[in-house]
């Protein structure tokens, strides 16, 4: 029973990360009926892909102040506190086509955007608080198996989303999959007492430095997006972007309290670790993406099919996390990260070698080593990046070592989508539009699918780049008093948990 409870202990945690994880990815299969609610047409998806990015770039730009407002307000508060954010946002999600109507006006889709930020600002808190939560545990050990537990809950909500929202669309409306986010909700609240508190610590909150923050990762996102096509409106965004950057150095170097704690950043285990994730965080939303469009573009599958063959690496990725936990309390971070990373870059460069005729048993392999290679790495990056970081100062580190896996998600998403679009266009560009002879229609659709066969190469290759590239940074995490097993009786890297 004592060896449990600690990991029980986590619960509470790892339920409110699933839930964070789930609407992250819930939107995917909801959002054909999101577009004709606000009679978006197909020739939008553009601006309706942000329901997705706006939850994304809301869920990353407040982790730095809401894992600060941890630190300060103690843990279990802070939980509650973005437990209720995520709640309330959820509300306003499912509120925000019917609102409009009940004041005399269209639909408007830039409530449902302004909403999905204002949810995932409670939700994208709740993944460094478990992280810094789990650092309170009382072994090194029970640490690391904490850290693959809450990674392999993140990866089980990602991996459930599109599956729940198609449920729900079938039996319900769009709107419940979240109105249903508020009962588990309040029973995650009502269990969090079981949590680690952690402890109130005198310091500020620097809300100037989050604003700057966001304005910064908002900004560059919405440049890169139009890298496609540049023109000044990109020119705008990126300056925008510069000034948010240069305002936030400049405060963080006057203000008493940095949103930042002075020092964090040089340290070579977290500056490490935050390297290798943002190179993990672009290689994981390649596959992301690329997978589902490689199976519904090239190998003519639906958009279940291409959510299935997706779960293949998906699920790969929480058995990899718990797996990781373990590796990382037995013989410490670095054999499990430079095999993930090892075994990710030969799952990617495989699959950068599909063909139209891409089948089973092979695809599921490359998918599950792919999917086991990204897995491996949550433990070890949270271990190496939270190692001897003082308890007041663990929320904003959790956070920061989060955003950087999800800032490499963003920009990403962002390149891939602009250099994909162009390089699809000119692969196809010579091709007639409404071809009326039968042979030149077959031929169309060959070129189509070759063309588009050749960009998702193209995509997975890329990843298996960064992935290579970022066994380096994960080498270095580890080169100080990380690469051996922890021994019994060494220092804790902080304090035990607070009652």
């Amino acid at each position: 029973m004592g060896s449990i409870w600690p990991y029980a202990r986590i619960l509470p945690l790892c339920a409110g990360v699933f839930l964070a994880a789930d609407d992250q990815t819930v939107i995917v299969t909801v959002l054909p009926e999101i577009m004709a609610d606000f009679r978006l047409g197909s020739s939008e998806l553009g601006r309706a892909s942000w329901a997705v990015t706006g939850y994304l770039i809301g869920f990353t730009a407040a982790m730095p102040l809401m894992g600060r407002i941890a630190d300060r307000f103690g843990y279990r508060s802070a939980f509650i506190g973005a437990l209720s954010v995520f709640a309330l946002g959820s509300v306003a999600v499912a509120l925000s086509a019917v609102v409009p109507e009940r004041l005399g006006m269209d639909p408007q889709f830039s409530w449902m955007v302004g909403a999905r930020v204002f949810q995932a600002a409670g939700g994208g808190a709740l993944i460094p608080i478990a992280i810094a939560s789990a650092g309170l545990l009382p072994a090194t050990a029970n640490r690391a198996v904490a850290y693959g537990l809450i990674g392999a809950s993140a990866e089980a909500g990602g991996v459930m989303g599109p599956l729940w929202g198609g449920a729900i669309t079938q039996a319900l409306s769009w709107e419940w999959a979240f109105w249903l986010n508020i009962p588990p909700v309040m029973g995650v609240a009502a269990l969090s007492w079981w949590m680690p508190v952690g402890r109130k610590r005198r310091a500020g909150v620097d809300l100037v430095s989050g604003a700057l923050f966001a304005g910064l990762l908002s900004l560059t996102t919405l440049g890169l997006m139009r890298i496609g096509e540049p023109d000044g409106l990109m020119g705008a965004y990126l300056a925008g972007a510069c000034a948010s950057g240069t305002l936030l150095i400049y405060r963080h170097r006057r203000v008493v309290d940095p949103l930042i704690p002075r020092g964090l950043l040089s340290r070579l285990n977290f500056a490490s670790a935050g390297m290798a994730h943002v190179l993990i965080g672009s290689a994981l939303i390649i596959g992301m993406i690329t997978v589902p469009l490689t199976a519904n573009a090239v190998l003519s599958a639906s958009p279940l099919e291409g959510g299935l063959l997706l779960l293949r690496m998906t699920a790969a990725i929480g058995a990899g996390a718990l797996i990781g936990g373990a590796a990382t309390q037995r013989w410490g971070a670095r054999a499990p990260a430079i095999i993930g990373l090892l075994l990710a870059t030969a799952g990617f460069s495989l699959m950068s070698r599909w063909s139209a005729e891409a089948a089973d048993p092979w695809m599921t392999v490359h998918l599950a080593a792919t999917g086991l290679g990204f897995g491996l790495l949550a433990a070890p990056i949270a271990e190496r990046a939270l190692h001897n970081v003082e308890e007041g100062d663990r929320g904003v580190a959790s956070a920061l070592v989060t955003v950087a896996r999800m800032v490499g998600m963003t920009l990403g998403l962002a390149a891939m989508t602009a250099w994909g679009t162009v390089r699809f266009e000119d692969l196809v560009s010579h091709l007639p539009v409404f071809p009326t002879d039968p042979e030149v229609q077959c031929q169309v659709t060959e070129d189509t699918i070759a063309a588009a066969l050749t960009v998702f190469r193209a995509f997975f290759a890329a990843a298996a780049v960064l992935c290579a590239f970022a066994i380096a940074p994960a080498a270095a995490m580890t080169m100080k008093s990380g690469a051996g097993r922890p021994r019994g009786g060494e220092k804790v890297d902080g304090p035990r948990c607070t009652e």
